[in-house]
């Protein structure tokens, strides 16, 4: 069995999401979904952020939606695609907008109240190393909120690959409690995770790939296969999928959502530090 190494090319990341810039508002109804569900997740906590940091900003929404919720606030929105910020920049005159990685955030010790990062983490290969830069800028009473996808999503494009070769065909997700486990290693107080699963159907197979391609979120691991997809492999993984087949005709497509937020380097007793994580689902 070829062995195809699991960590993704950060430049075909960047240049995966600098092409998909132009359309990714259009079709990027996933992501619009949980920013929405991350927004009530505020509610949560009775904070006044004066600064607030958007990782991950892609195309500005995000920050857009919390310029609206808190006026008074600077918003703050990083990415490693230019052509996003670009668009983030005209959807949004009175945010900043920084392009920059998330493992060395332009950004002063001990300055955010909040941090925001949606559907981001997916496409990093050092978490941990993201958390630590996280806990590096949050104020000793700062917050973070994140959601990211778990190992479950597109599973069933994920099988149906594994009918045809053993390449590897779609990304790899962490398991949700991977990431309550570096929250604690970092220092990140009061991790609570918890997941939501959410189910889109298609026509066909195709209308699928075609709306991972349009948001950049094809594969996009270092060491794939370069060469063309023959239209046998193709017609076999198809084939494979229709056992997804709902009874309306529709091909489903799952994603498994992981939620997290916690507090910064509040000081806590180290008994309440130990105490186990809590798992909502």
């Amino acid at each position: 069995m070829q062995q195809i190494p699991e960590y993704l090319d950060s430049k075909k990341v960047s240049q995966s999401f600098n092409q998909a810039a132009t359309d990714y508002d259009q079709w990027s109804r996933l992501q619009k979904l949980v920013e929405n569900d991350l927004l009530e997740r505020l509610q949560w906590l009775k904070i006044d952020p004066k600064s607030i940091l958007d990782v991950g900003t892609g195309t500005g929404r995000l920050v857009f939606n919390l310029s609206q919720c808190y006026s008074q606030a600077n918003i703050y929105g990083i990415d490693i695609a230019y052509n996003m910020l670009q668009l983030a920049a005209q959807k949004t005159p009175t945010g900043c907008f920084i392009h920059a990685d998330a493992m060395q955030l332009p950004v002063a010790d001990n300055s955010i109240d909040l941090i925001m990062c949606n559907m981001m983490l997916q496409w990093c290969n050092d978490i941990k190393s993201i958390f630590i830069e996280f806990k590096r800028v949050l104020k000793p009473d700062g917050a973070l909120f994140f959601s990211t996808l778990g190992p479950d999503s597109l599973y069933e494009l994920r099988n149906s690959w594994k009918q045809v070769d053993d390449l590897l065909h779609v990304n790899h997700f962490i398991d949700m409690h991977h990431y309550g486990d570096m929250l604690l290693e970092v220092g990140l107080c009061n991790p609570v995770i918890d997941v939501n699963r959410i189910e889109f159907r298609y026509k066909n197979v195709q209308q699928l790939m075609r709306e991972l391609k349009k948001i950049g979120a094809h594969n996009l691991v270092a060491g794939r296969s370069k060469s063309l997809m023959g239209k046998n492999k193709l017609r076999k993984m198809l084939s494979a999928y229709e056992k997804y087949q709902t009874t309306d005709n529709l091909f489903p497509a799952t994603y498994e959502v992981v939620y997290g937020h916690t507090l910064g380097k509040q000081i806590l007793e180290p008994e309440l530090l130990e105490q186990p994580i809590l798992f909502k689902h």
